[in-house]
């Protein structure tokens, strides 16, 4: 019973971890960068949600972490 709660959990997180990666802004845009990149200059960028998500992310991260490890105990 127990075993399944976590593992539901940690299922849980991982897709939240996956959800909060891919609504991170690249960091390199690489050439599209180049050629947007007068969009920014424009628009500004969205820094305050690149935080809060990269936060999230460190967060999820290490619960995600924390309950692997302790469905591998189990």
């Amino acid at each position: 019973m127990l075993h399944t709660i976590i593992l539901v959990l940690d299922m849980l997180v991982a897709l939240g971890l996956i959800a909060t990666v891919l609504l991170q802004s690249g960091r390199s845009a690489g050439m599209s960068g180049a050629i947007a990149g007068g969009a920014e200059a424009i628009f500004g960028k969205k820094k305050g949600l690149d935080e809060f998500l990269s936060k999230v992310s460190a967060v999820l991260a290490g619960l995600f972490l924390l309950l692997t490890l302790l469905l591998s105990v189990i």
